[in-house]
């Protein structure tokens, strides 16, 4: 379950949980609870240990990522960040959000790290990293993943 929280306009803290069927029940009345107070927007993420997309399949279960057929060898942020990203296509998240994400820490001066691993990421597989196919980059917010 993904939990975006809004408020006064903008984007809050964006809270990725794995549950078991009791823990996803304890969840749902923390969240009716929370709703009388601040707007929660919850978006159900497809566990799917396959990703498919034109030319880039990404095995999750085997942790390879193919790309035309072609394995392409990711370091482990790299990875991370593709299927964060590959998870919700579509869907914008900040550098910030990616960071907390992916290296499970806070930081306030994370977006040197996820440029260069986004960088790194779109060199090994879009077809013209100049011009990317998979990773968009939206100006001033973000990156979102494009299927």
């Amino acid at each position: 379950m993904k939990i975006t929280i809004r408020g006064g306009g903008s984007i809050g803290k964006l809270l990725v949980l794995t549950l078991n069927e009791q823990e996803e029940k304890v969840i749902d009345k923390i969240i009716s609870a929370l709703t009388d107070c601040i707007q929660l927007e919850a978006v159900q993420i497809s566990s799917t240990s396959v990703l498919s997309f034109p030319g880039l399949e990404i095995m999750q279960s085997q942790h390879r990522v193919l790309q035309d057929g072609k394995e392409i060898s990711l370091t482990r942020l790299e990875y991370s960040t593709l299927i964060f990203l590959a998870s919700s296509p579509g869907i914008v998240f900040t550098r910030t959000q990616i960071f907390e994400a992916v290296w499970n820490m806070d930081s306030e001066s994370c977006h040197s790290s996820v440029v260069n691993v986004i960088y790194n990421l779109r060199k090994k597989i879009e077809p013209d990293s100049k011009n990317p196919t998979y990773i968009k980059t939206v100006l001033g917010v973000g990156y979102k993943f494009s299927a």
